[in-house]
């Protein structure tokens, strides 16, 4: 019958090599169309802002302001009223970024957390070390100077007056409006589970609301995604479409701190990442100084 032809011909089909091979071919696209959607789905990334292999000379986009400035003191001329985030790979030379890591290494060896994030602030002294923070100048004294240098904290004060200047510019305020505010601090993310909840760096948040002081937000990244580690691209979250930074050494992303730059950063899945946030505040009040060499 019929019926009882169908599959005998539809086998005899299967048995042509070229018919084969075709069909396994097509089997193969839709495994790695449904691979690449599921990766690509995991945070909703729809867009790449900024990909690791291109050089960004200045890529700006502006976004409308939310209200989370309107619970706090008013500077005019500095709050922002120009909201948005922008990324450049031109400010910061992958060799200063590399001499940055280096200070970033050499004070996290004296520590470091037990989970996968590592913290270290010259500003106020604070460093992992195991499920805690210590004072890293009380706590190690003299020895501080045989691990750091004046030509670092020299360096750390080039490139916080750069990104300084660039987040001026890019919003249209003068940069003495601008005060460096806490925490600015190193950060060393890995692939080690984690202990404590300051090892969780991976949750959406908004700076404005975590640190009522941030009105500007940056980070330069000291190493570089798929080369240096997996996972950990930055993440700005928006209804049906989140856009991501794909960390390159010298990037500076940059962007307002309240609600219209909700973000998160993806978990790092390999490798080690290497990053420093460094915030700017309206409010003189909110200021603190550049570390010194002790």
């Amino acid at each position: 019958t019929k019926k009882d032809r169908a599959p005998r011909e539809v086998q005899r089909l299967w048995q042509r090599p070229w018919l084969r091979t075709a069909g396994l071919g097509a089997g193969l696209v839709l495994t790695a169309l449904l691979l690449w959607s599921s990766l690509g789905a995991e945070d909703g990334v729809a867009e790449v802002l900024a990909r690791r292999g291109e050089v960004v000379a200045g890529r700006f986009i502006e976004v409308p302001c939310s209200e989370d400035y309107d619970s706090h003191r008013r500077f005019e001329g500095c709050t922002p009223r120009k909201c948005g985030r922008g990324v450049t790979d031109v400010v910061i030379t992958r060799e200063e970024a590399e001499q940055i890591r280096s200070i970033a290494e050499k004070g996290l060896s004296l520590g470091g957390s037990d989970g996968g994030a590592s913290i270290l602030d010259l500003h106020s002294g604070a460093l992992s070390v195991g499920k805690h923070f210590v004072n890293l100048y009380r706590y190690f004294g003299d020895k501080i100077q045989n691990i750091f240098s004046e030509e670092d904290f020299q360096l750390y004060r080039e490139v916080r007056q750069k990104v300084q200047l660039t987040i001026a510019e890019a919003f249209g305020i003068s940069a003495s409006s601008l005060h460096l505010t806490k925490p600015t601090f190193f950060s060393r993310i890995n692939s080690t589970e984690a202990r404590t909840a300051h090892d969780e760096y991976w949750h959406a948040h908004v700076d404005k609301v975590t640190y009522g002081s941030f009105d500007y937000t940056s980070l330069l990244y000291l190493s570089d995604y798929l080369e240096d580690f997996g996972g950990g691209r930055f993440v700005f979250m928006e209804e049906g479409t989140n856009k991501t930074v794909e960390p390159r050494a010298g990037r500076v992303s940059f962007f307002t701190s309240g609600s219209e730059n909700l973000h998160r950063v993806e978990k790092v899945h390999w490798g080690t990442r290497y990053a420093i946030t460094i915030a700017f505040s309206c409010n003189p009040d909110h200021g603190i100084e550049d570390p010194a060499f002790p």
